[in-house]
């Protein structure tokens, strides 16, 4: 197995982008499209029923690894295992969205809390009752265990970890990904949380947070990631060749 580690680990504090006017669409616009009206709100339980209906249109059958293990396999198809991962970090309130002036939801983004004093990378890919996606938590808990985020970092006891992010096809070129992650580091200051951290399992995912001053600390390739007959697990389509693990500190470390 080929793993990637930058060590030693010297990072940036501030993103490679200009603070988004929160209410108006930010960063780079497409020429051919409007510009969009949107606030970032936080997400809270009462949203559920909302954000899963719009992850199911725009997010869970592109993401790269639901593709590769055909995870659904119908129109029709839910995983609940998925929808219950995706929830379960909502009720921690550090989660966020843009909506359209007219109440549209136009991106998502999902976060959790990492903590030194608790174990970030519990074994819940066992836990899991379907087969494929069992496959892919299994293949996250690892990753986040071999890119060992406190090890890396020994002064840092909490961390933002950044699970899921989508952005409606409509909304796409109005600048809602850099938004959003602008948000995030907010939440992430205002919490003091020194680090922001996000796994990177799509090619274009990886190359968004890269222009946005994220540095990668980790990453393998997915045909080195294989199974007891020592086959590839995945097989994304190209460009999806890696997962990566990428941070942007929201302090001097």
């Amino acid at each position: 197995m080929s793993t990637i580690v930058e060590s030693p680990v010297l990072l940036p504090s501030t993103f490679k982008v200009d603070s988004p006017t929160v209410g108006v669409g930010a960063g780079v616009e497409s020429s051919k499209r409007e510009k969009l009206s949107y606030q970032i709100v936080s997400i809270s339980n009462k949203d559920v029923d909302d954000v899963i209906g719009f992850l199911r249109t725009f997010f869970f059958r592109d993401e790269p690894l639901n593709v590769a293990v055909n995870l659904l396999d119908t129109p029709d198809a839910v995983c609940h295992e998925l929808e219950q991962f995706c929830t379960d970090f909502i009720p921690e309130g550090v989660s966020v969205m843009a909506v359209s002036d007219s109440g549209e939801i136009l991106g998502v983004c999902l976060n959790s809390i990492s903590r030194r004093s608790s174990d970030p990378c519990s074994e819940n890919d066992e836990e899991c009752s379907h087969p494929k996606f069992r496959k892919i938590l299994h293949l996250l808990t690892m990753v986040s265990k071999q890119a060992d985020i406190f090890g890396q970092f020994p002064t840092v006891d909490t961390v933002l970890n950044v699970e899921v992010i989508s952005v409606s096809d409509a909304a796409r070129g109005q600048g809602i990904a850099k938004a959003l992650f602008h948000k995030c580091r907010q939440i992430a200051v205002e919490q003091r949380m020194p680090l922001v951290e996000v796994i990177c399992t799509s090619h274009y995912s990886a190359k968004a947070v890269e222009r946005l001053g994220f540095q990668c600390i980790y990453e393998l390739l997915y045909k080195d990631h294989l199974d007891s007959n020592g086959e590839p697990v995945f097989t994304p389509e190209p460009p999806h060749d890696r997962v990566k693990v990428f941070v942007m500190p929201t302090a001097d470390l």
